[in-house]
């Protein structure tokens, strides 16, 4: 795949699922956007890691609509155009019903939609104008497979990504026309730092085995199916949801 003259900006791209799309886009000849909130060190290390030039970092709070906005902006300024969106920045926050108090359980779904779905619809609302000014674009939203099976100690983080389905699928409808095309991809659980915790502490084994390969995803894994999808060809499947997850979690 030969992404030359393509802008791409990943967001949360400092480390885990983003930091391997940056690096794989970059081998592939595009300029990449590289998007961090508080990690100005892990975004560095991301950026100079990257092969090639004209690669920058950004930083802004997503759920902020104001920094949604201005990111954006930022990146067409300063890279000239967005060709295509990595909406991967997400996060985790354990409310078990039955343990968190009612001011957490409050924080988490705040901190949590904001990020997840209110920041990602933000950035696809501002990036989506210039796509379509320019003639079209791609939008590849990294969803999880806990929208479809549920999240009992993270309720907030399955339904933020059920609402980052629906949202893509409602504006694939939106934009085909505009030849602005949008994906989602599923993973379940991918070894980042955001799931090392879990990884290596007693649950480990028994989340390795949830798939009958006895292991779980590599971030590059997930980072070859978003450059399929952000390729040319790809058009007629704007709507899909991509399962990734080892067959842990099969939807009908």
């Amino acid at each position: 795949m030969d992404f030359t003259n393509t802008t791409v900006l990943v967001t949360g791209a400092s480390r885990g699922i983003g930091k391997a799309t940056a690096r794989f886009f970059a081998q592939a000849g595009a300029q990449v956007a590289v998007h961090y909130h508080n990690d100005y060190d892990a975004a560095r290390h991301t950026l100079t890691s990257l092969p090639g030039v004209g690669h920058a970092t950004f930083q802004a709070d997503i759920s902020n609509p104001g920094d949604a906005s201005m990111l954006v902006d930022s990146v067409v300024r300063t890279m000239g155009k967005i060709d295509v969106l990595i909406n991967n920045a997400g996060i985790y926050m354990r409310h078990d019903l039955l343990c968190a108090s009612y001011e957490q359980w409050q924080q988490s779904w705040i901190r949590t939609v904001g990020v997840n779905l209110l920041g990602a619809a933000n950035v696809t609302f501002c990036a989506a104008q210039y796509m379509i000014r320019q003639g079209g674009g791609r939008i590849i939203n990294i969803s999880s497979r806990g929208a479809f099976r549920g999240e009992p100690d993270a309720p907030a983080y399955g339904a933020s990504k059920a609402g980052l389905n629906a949202m893509s699928q409602s504006m694939a409808q939106a934009l085909a026309p505009h030849k602005v095309f949008v994906f989602v991809l599923a993973p379940g659980w991918v070894e980042t730092d955001m799931a090392l915790p879990h990884l290596s502490g007693p649950e480990g084994n028994a989340i390795r085995n949830q798939s009958p390969l006895g292991r779980v995803a590599q971030p590059e894994e997930m980072a070859r199916i978003i450059l399929f999808l952000a390729s040319p060809g790809s058009d007629y499947m704007t709507g899909c949801i991509i399962d990734a997850n080892g067959a842990s979690y099969l939807r009908s």
